[in-house]
């Protein structure tokens, strides 16, 4: 692999795991939403 190989799968696998925290976030911020809507905003 040169180098172009190794950055590439770095900034996939970057890409990867933020997609995945963003996802979490937003499941949990929408389960809590329905909870207390008002909350959040402030």
């Amino acid at each position: 692999m040169n180098g172009v190989d190794v950055v590439m799968v770095i900034a996939i696998i970057l890409f990867a795991r933020l997609g995945v925290r963003l996802l979490m976030g937003y499941q949990k911020m929408k389960k809590g939403k329905k909870d207390d809507s008002d909350k959040e905003d402030a």
